[in-house]
């Protein structure tokens, strides 16, 4: 195939004609077979599982919420049923030879990593891979080898969607990614538990921060209504789960008072059944307001009634039974939003013709006017309401206030203003101390050291323990012990028992066979006062000292005798010329400044 077939030109832009493509994580600069654990935050940001656990040599363990693994499922699946449905015979690849690459107009030019980029997985690898994750719940402490405990917390963004907490017994690291303080339908974010973090690394906030999200639905709702009583048709691109439950309920409490309550809704996804049930039944997943309608009992979204009274149907594909029920004017949510594939592609093409026709786009994961390049001209009239309930600078800020990390670590477009908008200095993160940036493939080192380990002691040790108090609330005890250390885990033990001479007839002097154990030396604790020190020294006889200071201490020199003393803070050392006697004089006048236990 020549390298001119590969590419399509449309309306001054330039495409590649190939099967879609899928750009994978970085894996140049991590060997995925020494990772230990991956720790999945929600169902967005595991698209690219199937690559990993199949391609990589990764084995080691996967952790996610049980919502996030079913409706990472869901999205997965469509995906590949969406590819799977129209093959393509060609796969672009010419374009991709850098010399090539770096003529073409951009985008293309400015594509990161294109040889990395993959065509979709299948079906049976999406099931190994899910089949390798293990299921978390909230507030669940999971040990990693002893070393860490990691625990999810929810983050308020979507069903099932964690911030993971990574601490040993004395530090702490919080990973703080993709998460809402908004009122919708997951559990409300857990912010307390964020607290007393000596670092928090934070990302996936929000990708349109000037945009509120409670104002992009009304005005979904009003071109919506506008366009379908102008006898138009409205099309929403849309993943099968997310936002969706959020619009279907927000339009339910719409339609009656706008006058839509004889236009159909449709959803058209392979996997529309399955993600409207998933809904209803994850029910200690959902928002307190939610889940009590369950006990009721209820069901917690509104969508059930929608189905019951055949205001929302739903269909696997626009073939069979849509094709029969399909009437105008009408509401369809469907997938992909990125428009390059699945049963959009099929209305952008019927609808498009016509001014009387809207497209509204919600997720704000791709450019629109990207998304609708391939299909101008249109006629059709598009709408942009992104919604994205993530945290924003302003949530940010107060977030930080009230969790009071020691440090924080977000990428570096966080810590600037935007390109386009560089005035906006409140787009982006502002806190004491300022962040520690990073950028694509950098490596860092987070800002704390680990200094103490926990050891358990045992109980038989701890009651052979003496304490003696040196001052008033505070006690000393020595320990000789034996030190056992497995899987990160330290334990004092008691030290084994000299062996026992054997019973013989024939009676041996026991120091034949048993090493004779010394008697340990007394423990040495206090600082010694040089003054004090040199007016005993004199007292004793001692005339003609001086005294050096140095960087760790003191040197106290005795001329005549031709010796010197080095006091340190936790050594001192009585240096003189083979004179025993003289040695043990000094050293007794010392150790009377000190306490002995």
């Amino acid at each position: 195939m020549l390298f001119s077939q590969e590419l399509k030109e449309c309306s001054g832009h330039v495409f590649v004609d190939s099967v879609p493509e899928f750009c994978l994580p970085e894996t140049e600069l991590l060997d995925l077979s020494t990772v230990d654990v991956i720790l999945i935050s929600n169902y967005h940001c595991m698209m690219a599982l199937p690559y990993i656990t199949e391609y990589t040599g990764f084995t080691g363990t996967v952790y996610a919420t049980e919502p996030t693994v079913q409706i990472g499922r869901l999205l997965m699946e469509e995906l590949v049923n969406s590819i799977e449905r129209v093959p393509k015979a060609q796969s672009a690849s010419m374009w991709k030879n850098k010399e090539v690459q770096r003529l073409l107009p951009a985008p293309l030019k400015d594509a990161v990593e294109v040889s990395m980029w993959r065509k979709c997985y299948t079906m049976p690898e999406v099931n190994a891979a899910l089949s390798k994750i293990q299921l978390v719940g909230y507030s669940q402490k999971i040990e990693l080898f002893g070393a860490v405990q990691v625990t999810p917390l929810s983050s308020g963004y979507a069903l099932g969607s964690s911030n993971w907490i990574i601490q040993s017994h004395y530090e702490k690291v919080s990973y703080v990614s993709g998460s809402s303080l908004l009122t919708t339908h997951p559990q409300p974010m857990d912010q307390a538990s964020l607290k007393n973090s000596d670092v928090l690394i934070l990302t996936g906030l929000t990708q349109i921060p000037t945009a509120n999200p409670d104002g992009m639905v009304g005005e979904f709702c009003s071109n919506l209504a506008m366009t379908v009583r102008n006898g138009g048709n409205v099309l929403v691109p849309c993943y099968p789960s997310g936002v969706i439950y959020d619009l279907l309920e927000c339009l339910y409490q719409y339609i009656d008072s706008a006058g839509l309550s004889n236009v159909p809704f449709y959803f058209i996804s392979p996997v529309a059944n399955s993600s409207l049930e998933f809904s209803q039944i994850f029910a200690e997943w959902l928002c307190h307001n939610k889940q009590t309608k369950v006990y009721l009992p209820e069901p917690p979204f509104p969508h059930a009634e929608l189905i019951q009274t055949n205001k929302l149907k739903h269909y696997p594909s626009i073939h069979g039974d849509f094709s029969n029920d399909f009437k105008q004017p009408c509401v369809v949510f469907t997938g992909h939003p990125s428009l390059r594939f699945g049963d959009v592609v099929h209305f952008m093409e019927l609808w498009g013709k016509s001014s009387l026709n809207t497209v509204i786009f919600t997720e704000p994961d791709f450019s629109y006017l990207d998304a609708l390049a391939p299909y101008q001209p249109l006629a059709m009239k598009c709408v942009y309401c992104p919604i994205d309930t993530r945290l924003n600078f302003i949530q940010v800020s107060k977030l930080l206030k009230e969790v009071q990390p020691l440090h924080v670590v977000c990428p570096e477009q966080y810590t600037q203003p935007p390109p386009t908008q560089s005035h906006r200095t409140d787009l982006m993160i502002d806190c004491q101390p300022p962040p520690m940036s990073y950028r694509r493939a950098e490596v860092l080192t987070l800002p704390y050291k680990r200094r103490y380990e926990k050891i358990e002691i045992m109980p038989e040790l701890a009651d052979s323990l003496v304490p003696l108090e040196i001052k008033p609330g505070i006690s000393l005890a020595t320990v000789s012990a034996v030190l056992h250390t497995k899987d990160n885990k330290h334990v004092l033990q008691l030290p084994p028992k000299p062996p026992q001479p054997p019973a013989s007839k024939k009676r041996k002097r026991v120091s034949d066979d048993v090493p004779e154990c010394k008697p340990l030396k007394p423990l040495l604790s206090g600082s010694i006062p040089v003054d004090q020190f040199v007016q005993t020294l004199e007292k004793h006889g001692f005339s003609d000292v001086k005294v050096e200071d140095t960087a760790k201490g003191h040197i106290v020199l005795l001329q005549e005798a031709e010796t010197l003393i080095q006091i340190e803070e936790d050594s001192t050392h009585i240096i003189c010329d083979n004179d025993e006697p003289l040695r043990v004089k000094l050293r007794d006048l010392v150790l009377k400044f000190l306490q002995k236990f």
